[in-house]
């Protein structure tokens, strides 16, 4: 289980390079953060309950986040 966060540590790790390159701060950022914590969190040995834990609780700060900021943040139908 602790190889998956290593998994998602490196496709975090891509998305941070391609933001980086686009010049989106912002979202470098917070594609860095979520790469150290993955990397850190894979490198815990935790029992494979534990990892499905973490897991779920990301999953649930993700989709609060997201919730949030397309529901108050996002403005529809504004486009450049």
């Amino acid at each position: 289980m602790d190889r998956m966060y290593r998994v998602l540590a490196f496709w975090t790790g891509i998305f941070t390079v391609m933001f980086f390159i686009a010049g989106l701060n912002n979202l470098t950022m917070l594609f860095l953060v979520q790469t150290v914590f993955f990397v850190a969190v894979s490198y815990l040995n935790l029992s494979e309950r534990m990892y499905m834990y973490l897991f779920g609780a990301y999953c649930t700060v993700f989709f609060i986040g997201f919730t949030y900021y397309s529901n108050f943040i996002l403005v529809p139908g504004f486009g450049h």
